[in-house]
């Protein structure tokens, strides 16, 4: 029997209302994913995302070799490009960091797989991109396994993530730096607080890391490419050993550290992994997804939730932008995804406003310039606290000591900030305010008044304090010691003079470059700590022997900038 036309109808969307999906929490971890949007287009093969403090990324491209400046909504420029990258099947140019002190030193971090056979880390600055500075080489490459990820860390020490090359004895081998997360300074020194002395290497056991991030407690993570069944995201400590080639996910051995999350290998594959509001975001290459892994206040993982599912193929890196939305890069034109016209991509999260959370975050501390030289200002403030985490600062600046209007010009993650590449003899006014991932925004701050130095008419000069760590019947460590500039104008080097008693000797010394002469023994600063801003100061230490009953120290400590 036929149903008349106008019931067949009323049945046909009745079946469709039933078997329609089940609505989907678009809000996760303080970002609406039903708002994303694509922002930039026409990239080739984007593999990392930094930022500069005017607020554009910068993105690495692994097969081209080219730095792209990128904006929302406009076309990405070449900015520089890399020489001698050797891009074959995973190699390529890879990751991308920007200095910490950029407005000091304009410094940006490439690491990539040469032509000379191996992996390694170049420093530049935008300015003259031509000059590329090796600061780390000799990490064992491949056409698979070569890791990539470096970030800076809490600690201003770069960290650079390797992959075991294809040879997975590498991983549990201290003496190569494949199949490691690497810790070393801006200058790529050996810091004296790694946990193998005379190592780079932070830890170990690792096959194929592409992710790394810190939360607000500091604590590292990692994501981890699994061979077959488990991929992984790891909370990194000091000297961990993570198990490969022995472990793939849980292998109930306490020799090594477990996972905190696994997926399989087709739900994930993950590479890039960024922190925001006590959640990771991990991008999914052969998941085709995001996924969002709450942590706890231990540190552990709540039940991840996946977003993007397939909705833009293949993703390799997810970053947290300075407008405090979510970048998210793909990797279509990889050789391994199906690209679109508009491929490759960067799909931008915005943070969440809805919801019930209308709490804006607490007035920033009392704000304060830390910091003045001719051509750049620190500022410093209390952080401020808020229901559901501050995600950021908002930096405002107005010309002169009164009058004119305050304008953003930049913003930070931490309660301080440095604007550079200002006039001389200058004054400016400064307020901050802090936003939340709801999009709340706090009460302004206080408001400073700064004068940038003269550049030629300021004084520079340096105080040394040394602090006795620890001793013993034969010997002894002095650390810290610490150099302070106390002139008005920045120093750019630092030299401590000291004498040990009559029958002591240097054994050892960190973050200085020491030279003896007779019982005088001169410490030069580091490559990484000798620029110091009116009163700002750096540490370094030294150990030395002396004869059994002897209780004399060093005496005559002096410093010269």
């Amino acid at each position: 029997m036929r149903l008349p036309a106008a019931l067949a109808a009323i049945l046909a969307l009745l079946a469709t209302t039933i078997h329609a999906p089940a609505a989907h929490a678009q809000v996760v971890g303080g970002f609406d994913f039903s708002r994303a949007e694509v922002s930039v287009t026409g990239l080739q093969v984007p593999w990392a995302m930094a930022f500069l403090p005017d607020g554009s990324g910068l993105v690495s491209e692994r097969n081209t070799g080219r730095i792209m400046q990128v904006r929302p909504g406009q076309t990405p420029s070449a900015v520089a490009t890399i020489s001698g990258v050797s891009a074959s099947g995973e190699s390529g140019l890879l990751g991308l960091a920007v200095s910490p002190t950029y407005a000091q030193d304009g410094y940006v971090y490439a690491y990539f797989t040469s032509t000379a056979g191996d992996n390694r880390l170049v420093r530049l600055t935008l300015s003259a991109p031509q000059t590329q500075t090796v600061i780390f080489s000799g990490v064992p490459s491949a056409t698979i396994h070569d890791g990539g990820r470096i970030a800076f860390g809490p600690d201003g020490m770069l960290y650079v993530a390797t992959g075991d090359a294809g040879n997975t004895a590498n991983a549990q081998n201290l003496n190569t730096p494949a199949g490691k997360i690497l810790r070393m300074t801006p200058t790529g020194g050996i810091p004296s607080d790694n946990p193998f002395s005379g190592s780079r290497v932070w830890s170990y056991g690792h096959r194929n890391v592409q992710g790394l991030a810190w939360d607000a407690q500091g604590r590292m993570y990692a994501t981890e490419f699994g061979q077959n069944t488990w991929d992984e995201v790891n909370q990194i400590v000091a000297g961990g050993n993570y198990g490969w080639p022995t472990c793939e996910g849980n292998c109930g051995n306490s020799s090594f550290r477990s996972p905190i999350v696994t997926w399989t290998t087709a739900e994930a594959s993950p590479s890039g992994l960024a922190y925001a509001n006590d959640t990771l975001f991990a991008a999914a290459l052969r998941g085709q997804r995001i996924w969002a892994v709450p942590l706890t206040s231990g540190g552990t993982a709540g039940t991840p939730v996946a977003e993007f599912r397939s909705a833009y193929g293949r993703l390799r890196a997810v970053a947290v932008g300075p407008d405090g939305w979510l970048w998210v890069a793909t990797s279509n034109r990889d050789g391994r995804g199906t690209p679109v016209a508009q491929d490759d991509r960067i799909i931008r999260v915005p943070r969440a406003t809805s919801g019930n959370d209308t709490s804006p975050p607490t007035t920033p501390g009392t704000l304060s310039a830390s910091g003045t030289t001719a051509s750049a200002i620190t500022l410093a403030w209390g952080a401020s606290t808020d229901n559901v985490g501050v995600s950021g600062y908002d930096v405002l600046r107005a010309p002169g000591a009164s009058g004119g209007s305050f304008a953003q010009i930049g913003t930070s993650a931490t309660a301080s900030y440095t604007d550079g590449g200002l006039a001389s003899s200058t004054t400016f006014r400064y307020q901050v305010r802090a936003r939340d991932a709801a999009g709340n925004v706090s009460p302004l701050s206080n408001t400073v008044t700064v004068t940038t130095g003269s550049g030629g008419g300021g004084t520079g000069g340096c105080t040394v304090t040394p602090t006795t760590q620890t001793q013993w019947g034969t010997g002894y460590v002095i650390q810290p010691v610490t150099v302070a500039n106390s002139g008005t104008s920045a120093i750019n080097g630092w030299t401590v003079t000291l004498t040990l008693p009559v029958g002591h000797a240097l054994t050892g010394s960190w973050n200085a470059t020491p030279t003896t002469s007779g019982q005088t023994v001169t410490f030069r600063n580091a490559g990484h700590n000798g620029a110091l801003a009116p009163g700002q100061s750096t540490t370094f230490g030294f150990q030395a022997t002396r004869p059994a009953g002897n209780t004399q120290a060093p005496a005559g400590y002096t410093c010269a900038a």
